[in-house]
């Protein structure tokens, strides 16, 4: 029998079909993915180490949609800014993997590489090495939570006739609340940023 031109089972076949289970329910597991293959499920570990694998062949899969390029921008808050809302729009696309990626530990190297790039930007920036850490955390914090916010609806409030002011507060912020607060919290967190060192950029 002649073999597939297109072969039944790769590590990338794997990412992509792991990632629409988890956009369709949340979640998978590795039979569902080899059934959906039309595989074997011992197939599919011939490929990844467990489930854990296929975690973070998913995760590289998400990620590799950041521009990791931007961290290479000047000045770093420039960069900063530019990679957080790469990051965001990267996670948006597919939040339901957020839940999956952010509790499980990162071992993807992909991942990892963009990571030693950010922090090697912030100590050439002059952040002291106990500061990077902190600043990434929060920064992914306010990137991963805006991105499931842009997921939810857009009235995510029903005042009320006992809630005027916040429906006051609703009708005047209009469309685009996610954007807007991201906006904010993006802007408040580069202020602090620069004020630990000195207000210099």
């Amino acid at each position: 029998m002649a073999r597939p031109r297109t072969p039944l089972l790769d590590r990338e076949r794997i990412a992509a079909t792991a990632l629409q289970l988890v956009a369709e329910q949340g979640e998978f597991s590795v039979p569902q993915i080899a059934r959906a293959l039309g595989v074997q499920t011992g197939s599919v570990y011939h490929h990844v180490d467990g489930r854990a694998g296929v975690v973070e062949l998913v995760r590289e899969l998400v990620c590799d949609r950041i521009a990791g390029e931007t961290l290479d921008l000047e000045p770093w808050d420039r960069a900063l800014e530019a990679w957080a809302r790469s990051y965001r729009a990267a996670f948006a696309a597919s939040p339901r993997a957020i839940p999956l990626l952010m509790t499980t530990p990162v071992r993807a190297p992909r991942v990892l590489a963009q990571y030693e790039r950010a922090v090697g930007m912030l100590l050439a920036a002059g952040f002291t090495r106990d500061r990077v850490m902190p600043l990434l955390t929060a920064l992914e914090n306010l990137v991963l939570g805006s991105a499931l916010d842009l997921a939810a609806p857009e009235a995510m409030w029903e005042p009320s006739p006992e809630t005027p002011l916040l429906a006051d507060a609703l009708a005047a912020v209009g469309p685009g609340r996610a954007d807007a607060a991201f906006d904010l919290g993006l802007a408040a967190f580069l202020t602090y940023a620069r004020s630990l060192l000195g207000g210099t950029a």
